[in-house]
């Protein structure tokens, strides 16, 4: 369990982060990934981004390559996905690099759909720091939107699942952790996604205002 020194008088609150398309613009990444996987497969690659975009690989796979081995699946993309953090091109979004540095090293955690020694490739193409606790998906049974993923990383951080400040991007993500009964904050979108409880625009736009939950003077988490 990693331990957050709590300060005389108040809760410690802890931020929780989804990466791709949160902290790390990989969007592009993602859909010239699988597109090369579609193409691969004799398959269309708008129709299959628009599918993965919805689901984990594997439910992926059943809906657009069922007559193939999904396992074999699994294994062209993983490898096309390792291959894209070595030779990509990758960008955190404006703010991250201020928001993470500014926030204590023992209350922050990412919890991504992604894996590990993915999330650490990209981090360091982009300078970002690595925080101590990375909950991937082969750290958890079920994905997101299960809350599962982000009560995972509140029970190591010894959080209490109020005390935690969710952000996210993209709306499987955020139903994971309003399941979680964690508070939500939705950035990088033009909308706010249906439950969140505040919208910004931008992750730029968030960074003081995340700054302020993680050191306990933040007002209502409503909009």
């Amino acid at each position: 369990m990693i331990s957050a020194s709590a300060q005389p008088g108040r809760r410690t609150k802890y931020v929780l982060f989804d990466v791709d398309g949160t902290l790390i613009d990989a969007v592009g990444n993602q859909r010239r990934v699988w597109a090369t996987w579609a193409e691969r497969y004799g398959l269309e690659p708008d129709e299959v981004y628009r599918v993965a975009l919805r689901t984990r690989p594997m439910e992926t796979f059943a809906q657009v390559a069922a007559d193939r081995d999904p396992h074999e699946c699994l294994a062209v993309l993983h490898a096309l996905e390792d291959e894209d953090v070595r030779s990509g091109s990758y960008a955190a979004f404006d703010g991250a690099a201020q928001l993470l540095h500014g926030l204590p090293a023992d209350s922050w955690a990412l919890v991504t759909s992604n894996y590990e020694h993915r999330v650490r490739g990209r981090f360091v193409r982009t300078g970002l720091p690595v925080p101590g606790l990375i909950v991937d998906a082969a750290a958890v049974a079920e994905g997101k939107p299960s809350p599962v993923p982000y009560l995972q990383a509140a029970a190591q951080l010894g959080a209490d699942p109020s005390d935690c400040l969710v952000i996210e991007d993209a709306p499987s993500g955020v139903q994971s952790g309003l399941r979680a009964g964690m508070t939500v904050w939705n950035v990088n979108t033009a909308a706010a996604v249906d439950g969140v409880h505040r919208h910004f625009a931008s992750l730029r736009e968030a960074v003081p205002h995340i700054l302020d939950f993680a050191s306990g003077s933040a007002g209502t988490a409503a909009a």
